[in-house]
């Protein structure tokens, strides 16, 4: 069986993130979705709210799992028995950086490839933050995120 890890923070997840799970779906007969907690981002949603708000954004992908990891990618794919990293890659300014923790990665996992999804060119100026920002000010998010992402986000953003 061939498992890949997608991992990322999802805070909160995208269109652009779908679009790396699905076509990931296509490929492997596993992909686990693996949010991760980086000490460096200061999250809107709880990891536990964005395990829930991806369920639902891929509940129609039955070869996609939710998860949660901390501590090094490699140990909790090693744990997971998973043979591929899925990486999107939105811009060639995405590559320098992913490039080197593949390669990272790679050499403290050897068992593990590390798969570069270049984005559809529809999401290629999307992300995360700048959903985040634009939400953050009332601005229209409806073509960026699921509809239930969206009014997560509303709720967050009214307190």
């Amino acid at each position: 069986m061939s498992i890949a890890i997608y991992p990322g923070s999802f805070d909160p997840v995208t269109f652009g993130h779908l679009d790396i799970a699905e076509r990931g779906a296509k490929v492997f007969d596993k992909v686990i979705i693996a949010v991760m907690v980086n000490p460096h981002k200061n999250p809107l949603f709880t990891i536990d709210e964005r395990k829930e708000l991806l369920r639902e954004a891929v509940k129609h992908l039955p070869n996609v799992e939710v998860d949660s990891f901390t501590g090094l990618l490699v140990d909790y794919a090693r744990e997971q028995n998973a043979g591929v990293i899925i990486k999107g890659l939105r811009a060639v300014s995405d590559f320098e950086s992913e490039l080197q923790m593949a390669s990272l990665n790679r050499h403290m996992y050897e068992a593990a490839e590390t798969l570069f999804i270049p984005t559809n060119h529809n999401y290629s100026y999307l992300s995360s933050s700048i959903v985040k920002e634009i939400a953050r000010h009332g601005g229209p998010v409806a073509d960026l995120v699921p509809k239930h992402v969206e009014a997560a986000m509303r709720e967050k953003y009214s307190k």
